[in-house]
C-alpha cells in the first residue's frame, strides 16, 4: 500500500512540474506574439513598474492596452 501511494505522489509532482513548465511557456509566448503584432507586454511594464517606480501605482491591463493601441493606432499615426 506504501508503495502505491509513494508511486502516486511521485506522479503528482511530474505532473505539476510539467504544468509549471506548460505555464512558462505559455508566459514567454504571450510575450513573443505581442512583440510580433507590435504590441508591448504588461507582464514586462510591470515588472518595469515594480522595479524602477514601486511608488506609483501601476496602470491596469485595460489601461495599458488602451493607451498602447492608442499610441500606435492614434491621431497622426499612418493608416491604410
Amino acid at each position: 500500500m506504501l508503495v502505491i501511494m509513494k508511486e502516486k505522489l511521485r506522479h503528482m509532482v511530474d505532473i505539476k512540474k510539467y504544468i509549471n513548465k506548460l505555464k512558462a511557456l505559455y508566459k514567454k509566448s504571450d510575450r513573443f506574439l505581442h512583440l510580433l503584432v507590435g504590441m508591448p507586454s504588461y507582464d514586462k511594464y510591470l515588472e518595469h513598474m515594480i522595479k524602477n517606480h514601486p511608488d506609483k501605482i501601476p496602470k491596469s491591463q485595460r489601461e495599458f492596452f488602451k493607451e498602447a493601441l492608442e499610441n500606435k493606432y492614434g491621431p497622426g499615426s499612418s493608416k491604410c
